[in-house]
This record gives C-alpha cells, structure tokens and sequence, in this order.
C-alpha cells in the first residue's frame, strides 16, 4: 500500500555561534532564488528560508511517496540530503575557504520533534536576539507567506509553520512576552536623543560590530537616522553593513575625521582603550560643535581623559544600565513560563504533524 513517509529538516546558522559580522557571508541575496535551488535537491520537495539580521534557517521536507522508494528517513538517505544542502549553500554565498572547511562546526542541523521546538521557541521570542522582539516572529509568518506565494513550500511546511504561528500568537498575547520590549539599542538611542537630539541633520558614528553595536543600529535604523559603522578591521565593518546597515568605513579614518561626528556610540569588545587623549586630540582641538560620545562598551574602551577636549561629553554603559537590566530581568522571569506551553503544546504539534506522515 502506497503512503507518504517525509522528514522535516532545519539546518541553520544563528548570531549564538558565528559573531554578527560573519554572519552576511551565510546570508543569501535573494532567499526566494535560494528556496527554489534547494527544492531542486533531488528529494526535497518543500522548502521555507527565515533569514533575518541575526539567523539564517532553512526548512526542508524530504519526501517519498511510495513504499517501495528508498526511504529519506534512513540513514543513508538523510546523510545524502543534508550533504546536498550543505554544498547548495556554499554555492549561493560567498563563504571563503575557512568558513567552509568550518561548515560542519558552525552549522545546527535539527530534525522531527527538535524542528518543531525550535520553530515554537523563534514564534514565542525566547530564543530571539532580544527576547519577545516581533522581528523573528514577523519574518516567520511573512517566510510562509512568500514561499506560498512561490510555490517552494507545501502541505507539511504550511501546516507546520500555521500551527506554529497560532501557537505563538496565544503565547505571546497570554504571558506578555512581546509587550514593551527594549533592547539596550533603544535605551542608548533614547539616551542620546534626551541629551542631544537625534535627527537627520546628526553626522553619526558607530564603533563596533559585535551584538551590541548590532541593536544599536537596529535602534538607528528603525528610526531611520543614517550612520558610519567601523571596526578594527574594515572586513568586519563590511560584513556587518552587509547584514545590519550602516556606511562600512576604515578605522583610521574614523579617527582622522573624528570632528566631524555629533554623535559617536562605542560598542566594542576590545578589553583596551581604543579612544584616547592623544589619538584624538589634534583633530578635536579645533571643533567648534560638541560631540557626545557614549561609551556602551563593558569594560570600557573611551578613555575619560579625552573630555579635557573641548565640546567632548562622555557618556557610559553605567547610566543605561540599571534600566536595560530591569527591562531584561523582567522578560526573563516570563520565559519558564513560555517553556512550560511548549512542553505541553510540542507533543501535540508532532502527533498533529505525525497524522500526516500517513
């Protein structure tokens, strides 16, 4: 008797295990293009690309329709399926040697149950890059959306990711989870407009590209105020542009031009003083304008002596923190909460899923 057998994969690569910087070279151009190229994958018949600024997840469905075909579910079959996905990604992004002798390291591969758990802890926010952000959620409704739309995905992808969708819709209206969520971009952002205003008319400058810089500029962008972003090297600046926004430039010629900044956000990882007295001093004496500089870095990288210069105001991470942490605390102390739903709801979800495999 001829059924259905399928196997749900979800390979992905995430901001928890390649920096925020990295992450662009995994990302695809077009991720409608990329969906079609992994459907072409000889027993893949479904495919559904989430891809934000800090996660890139493909879902697949193997399927076999007949008894009598090999199984996609054994071993052999998997193996073969997942490789086949490995080399499809390598071929539309721009991956360099390194990386790609690291796939294998860097890539998450889930299957089954562990693909729904996942899918259920992106919908509910807790294991977003802020948590109870609306970012993942809305790139997963509008993902089942467009690949609807473009035909790459199917009844075992539609019906996974709608349950998903109004599972997480009930769990973030009933816990709260995704009411007044701010990220520590937004109390920074917010910060520097009470103390300075931020408009159109603020020449702007990011130092950093870690995940703190990261929702900075996330902050910057949602409310459109255009900034350079640097690095200690220009790769990093490149390669976060790519994926987060901002103009890339050189690092010594951000210091060179450092006058030319109102606003200047240090969000850095380096465990030096990168802004100094006398790396500045020469091209700061003679401003005019003040600048205000806010140091988000822990520990800290703007050393203090630079407000001998005239015009310079120096904020730090310390002002913003006891807010950011009251905010995290609080969204923090509703995730066992969501984890206890899922634990219920996951069973459910995968008999629902398991009717169909018949």
């Amino acid at each position: 008797m001829n059924h259905v057998i399928f196997d749900v994969m979800n390979a992905r690569v995430t901001f928890r295990n390649v920096p925020i910087h990295e992450l662009s070279k995994f990302a695809f151009k077009d991720v409608w293009v990329a969906a079609e190229e992994f459907k072409k994958i000889p027993g893949v018949d479904e495919c559904i690309i989430v891809q934000t600024a800090s996660r890139i997840e493909i879902f697949t469905v193997s399927n076999v329709e007949t008894i009598d075909s090999p199984d996609a579910r054994r071993a052999e079959g998997k193996t073969l399926i997942l490789n086949q996905v490995k080399d499809t990604w390598i071929s539309l992004t721009t991956l360099e040697q390194i990386d790609i002798d690291h796939f294998d390291q860097t890539l998450e591969v889930y299957k089954s149950d562990d693909v729904y758990l996942n899918l259920l802890r992106l919908g509910s926010g807790i294991d977003s890059f802020v948590v109870g952000k609306q970012e993942v959620f809305d790139e997963i409704v509008q993902s089942l959306s467009h690949a609807k739309s473009a035909g790459t995905s199917g009844t075992i992808l539609n019906k996974l990711f709608e349950n998903v969708i109004r599972l997480s819709t009930r769990m973030r209206d009933t816990t709260g989870i995704s009411k007044d969520v701010i990220s520590l971009g937004d109390i920074a952002v917010k910060l520097v407009d009470e103390k300075a205003g931020l408009d159109s008319k603020k020449k702007v400058l990011l130092i950093g590209t870690g995940n703190s810089a990261a929702l900075v500029a996330k902050s910057l962008n949602k409310k459109e105020i255009s900034y350079d972003v640097t690095s200690r090297t220009v790769e990093r600046a490149n390669g976060f542009s790519n994926i987060v926004g901002g103009n890339p430039i050189e690092f010594d010629d951000a210091l060179s031009t450092f006058n030319k900044y109102d606003i200047i956000f240090v969000a850095t990882t380096s465990d030096y003083f990168l802004i100094t007295f006398e790396r500045i001093r020469l091209v700061m004496e003679e401003k005019k304008k003040g600048t205000l500089i806010l140091d988000l870095s822990d520990p800290r990288t703007v050393d203090e002596g630079i407000t001998a210069l005239p015009g310079i105001k120096l904020l730090f991470r310390d002002q913003i923190a006891e807010i950011f942490e009251e905010s995290v605390k609080g969204k923090s102390d509703i995730v066992p909460s969501i984890e206890k739903i899922i634990a219920k709801e996951l069973p459910v979800l995968s008999a629902r899923m398991k009717r169909l495999d018949a």
